[in-house]
């Protein structure tokens, strides 16, 4: 009787140089303890204090619950293969880890365009401000969101869940993404990349687009503002904002709208496949026991 043996991922470590792991998992260890930190601060502020509770408190609220479910589905599997040099993952661990990582992602990307829409309602519109971003709107919104966001990252899962995979594969990432498992994958992932290329680029395109054009209006509105002190608040409420959304596009663009020949994660990481520490690990024994096999068959 033949029993398949489950699929099962290798990830790799952001460095194999030993004397340089235990720096790295302390820096990266401290960074996330400050992240997590500051979310659930900001978070318990807003919900203890009565008095803000408005539409953009709410939505910072949102945002900080996001932002925090967000760093935790990769950076503590980040920081468990620092520790060990490689870990290994299941298949369906590894697509609920695409799943969560994308639908909490998405989710702050949308958030940040209902943030930049509120802030142009308070700038453009100050006196409908109440009328238009009422609670009951803000949470909306907010759910509207999230369950876009949860739609995408589903969609992506399931088609990235129909490929086919090596047994003990070795996927040249930190974490499992859709672009290191198209990578390793053996089957036609052409559909994928245009998935990635056309759903995708709606998704993350569509949200950023209105959110500049949200900054451009603001800008125009501060801009006729006669008092210098005037419009060093107005800027002052949405530069931390502008900030976030530059560097969240600007990250979301380079891992996936660049070239496949450019972007390939094989390139960072070619050395790590072929180092010796790595070949001849005991997690590794399996694998090379797979490639044994093929070669006789």
């Amino acid at each position: 009787m033949n029993i398949t043996p489950p699929i099962e991922f290798l990830l790799f470590s952001l460095s194999d140089t030993p004397s340089l792991r235990l720096p790295l998992f302390t820096f990266f260890l401290l960074i996330y303890l400050i992240t997590l930190y500051g979310n659930i601060m900001m978070s318990s502020v807003i919900a203890l204090n009565p008095r803000l509770h408005s539409p953009m408190y709410q939505l910072l609220w949102i945002f900080s619950l996001m932002d925090f479910s967000f760093s935790s589905t990769t950076v503590p599997s980040m920081l468990a293969t620092m520790l060990s040099q490689e870990a290994i993952i299941s298949l369906p661990s590894c697509i609920a880890q695409v799943f969560f990582f994308h639908a909490f992602g998405n989710s702050e990307n949308l958030l940040l365009s209902v943030m930049a829409y509120d802030r142009y309602v308070a700038i453009c519109n100050p006196l409908r401000y109440s009328a238009v971003m009422s609670r009951t709107t803000c949470l909306t919104l907010c759910s509207t969101c999230c369950a876009c966001a949860s739609l995408h990252a589903l969609l992506h899962a399931m088609v990235t869940s129909l490929l086919d995979f090596h047994h003990h594969a070795h996927i040249p990432h930190f974490f499992c993404d859709i672009p290191p498992l198209l990578e390793i994958s053996p089957s036609d992932t052409t559909f994928n990349q245009l998935l990635i290329y056309t759903e995708g680029s709606l998704v993350a395109l569509v949200p950023s687009s209105l959110t500049v054009l949200s900054y451009i209006r603001i800008t125009i509105s501060i801009l006729r503002i006669h008092s210098s002190t005037g419009r060093q608040k107005a800027f002052s409420t949405c530069a931390s904002h502008l900030m976030v959304f530059f560097l969240f596009s600007a990250t979301a663009v380079s891992m996936y709208f660049r070239p496949s020949s450019v972007s390939s994660p094989h390139k960072g990481k070619r050395e790590v496949i072929v180092n010796p520490i790595v070949v001849n690990s005991p997690n590794n024994k399996l694998h090379n026991e797979d490639k044994g096999q093929d070669s006789k068959s």
